[in-house]
């Protein structure tokens, strides 16, 4: 387990991370989401052991990372940058990463470079933005690492390039129980991937909610109710948010579900539904009520 108590960094004037506490558990997903500036990558490079903290730490299973060797075997980072050593091949790289981790997997490295339609003996210099990341990936899932630190990787790739690097993460989480923390702008690109997401805002943690949770207890009604009944007038419900579009009404709920069934079938609706709220809907939802507009946040 990865856990920040009072985590916190600062480059002159600027708070960078701001006295976070976070726990990221074992065989999870974990989503970092904000925009530029919102410590994200100031996060994943203390947890990685670049960065030194200012104040608090970070640790891996109890143990400190900054220069500790033993503990940053245990990771790959990939930086929203990767560097490359100039004039290296493919082939060249994968020598070095092998002096790292013991356990990077050969095998594995030159079948998934074929698979991508990557040449182990080009010049990586000359390779595009997105042939770079898939390479970064290849070097990532091959280390053979418990956990995989990802600064903005699907940025660059194409939408079937991240849909296949989503299905390897899959796989690996599924057969060696990897853990990829992935910080990335964008809700929408790690709705279908993340059990656990976190939203820095200006170095700290907005909101940090376990999905499945989130999802269970808050829902979006759509429907007509009888003739004279208002939605402020729906006693019994934890009601977020309304919306209408003449007598369509789109209400935001806190609650379980079948519970907001029964109370609402108690005001005799013309017509209603229950439906499943988007990643980017539940943290508009969530960030509203806190007092911030995280369309202007993320977006």
């Amino acid at each position: 387990m990865i856990k920040a108590e009072n985590l916190t960094k600062q480059f002159d004037s600027i708070m960078a991370v701001d006295h976070i506490n976070a726990e990221i558990r074992e065989g999870c997903v974990f989503g970092l989401i904000g925009t530029n500036g919102a410590g994200k990558s100031t996060f994943l490079r203390l947890a990685s052991g670049i960065l030194k903290p200012d104040e608090g730490r970070i640790t891996i299973d109890g143990e400190d990372i900054f220069e500790n060797v033993n503990v940053k075997r245990r990771f790959f980072y990939i930086s929203d940058d990767q560097y490359y050593f100039n004039n290296a091949t493919p082939e060249d790289m994968m020598e070095y990463y092998k002096k790292i981790y013991e356990g990077f997997d050969t095998e594995r490295f030159y079948k998934l470079l074929g698979n991508f339609g990557l040449e182990k003996r080009r010049k990586i210099n000359t390779f595009s933005k997105g042939m770079k990341k898939q390479l970064s990936v290849i070097y990532g899932i091959c280390a053979n690492t418990d956990y995989l630190f990802c600064d903005e990787t699907f940025d660059g790739l194409d939408p079937v390039m991240r849909q296949a690097v989503k299905s390897i993460f899959a796989n690996d989480m599924a057969e060696r129980n990897l853990t990829p923390i992935i910080a990335s702008h964008n809700l929408r690109e790690l709705e279908d991937i993340c059990d656990h997401v976190g939203l820095l805002h200006k170095g700290g943690i907005l909101l940090s909610r376990d999905l499945d949770d989130m999802k269970l207890n808050i829902h979006k009604i759509q429907c007509v109710l009888s003739e004279g009944t208002e939605p402020e007038e729906l006693r019994g419900l934890d009601v977020v948010k309304v919306e209408r579009r003449g007598r369509l009404c789109t209400i935001t709920v806190r609650g379980v579900r079948d519970e907001i069934a029964g109370q609402l079938e108690a005001y005799k609706p013309v017509f209603y539904e229950i439906i499943p709220l988007s990643l980017e809907e539940i943290f508009i939802s969530e960030t509203e009520v806190a007092g911030y507009d995280i369309k202007k946040l993320i977006f």
